[in-house]
């Protein structure tokens, strides 16, 4: 199976090409310029490859939770090439992406959403499969928490914006914490094959970004308003 798969869900624009396992990935740390690095990077995985885009069993994106502008310019890409090239899609939660990268079987994922706020959710590997355990949410950082006592891992930079209670309590908890990692294509690339094989690709013009965040302008005072409501 040979795919294309797309992400610019937050600062980071990355891009992979997954062939048949092997794996082709660049990643540039791009804060604003999605929109300009996202196609130059396609042509050179291809290119490096030897491979047309039509050529290719179908596309992946990073669908959400993420910043607004990404989700959307990894969709609209992708349903773009997808089209031109008469290829099905799939989304790939850039939460469980984080799981994937901490080389644990039960990951509790944590991402910065801006306005003081986080999205996180909790998943565990069966038998190659990542099931989720804590479906992903938006929420107030006091919010996470462990799903049960058993032996779990921290990824996500959302970690890194804990206010300092919050973090000691979920580090005396966590076996580890990876605040370092953030969602990435590559990451993606395994979890798009496995999504292909199980019949989950459609047609582009079904794809969609998952937001979780009703309104993006909300103010911090808004936000916690409607939490504590």
């Amino acid at each position: 199976m040979k795919l294309l798969v797309l992400d610019t869900s937050t600062e980071w624009c990355s891009a992979a090409l997954w062939l048949d396992g092997e794996l082709r990935a660049q990643r540039v740390l791009s804060e604003q310029r999605h929109s300009s690095l996202l196609l130059p990077m396609v042509d050179a995985l291809l290119h490096e490859a030897g491979l047309r885009l039509r050529q290719l069993d179908g596309l992946a994106y990073g669908a959400g939770p993420g910043s607004f502008t990404g989700l959307r310019i990894a969709c609209a890409v992708t349903q773009g090439l997808a089209f031109g090239a008469d290829l099905p899609v799939v989304g790939v939660s850039t939460l469980q992406s984080l799981a994937v990268q901490t080389g644990a079987r039960r990951v509790l994922t944590v991402l910065d959403a801006r306005m003081a706020e986080v999205y996180w959710a909790a998943y565990e590997l069966e038998n190659t499969i990542w099931q989720t355990v804590l479906a992903p949410q938006l929420a107030m950082p006091q919010s996470v928490q462990l799903p049960d006592d058993g032996e779990w891992v921290g990824a996500g930079n959302g970690f890194a914006v804990l206010d300092a209670p919050m973090r000691t309590r979920l580090a005396t908890q966590l076996m580890r914490i990876d605040d370092g990692l953030m969602p990435d294509a590559a990451a993606m690339a395994g979890l798009a094959a496995q999504a292909f094989a199980r019949g989950e690709a459609g047609d582009a013009a079904l794809a969609a970004p998952i937001y979780l965040r009703d309104k993006v302008a909300l103010t911090v005072n808004e936000r916690r308003a409607k939490h504590s409501a």
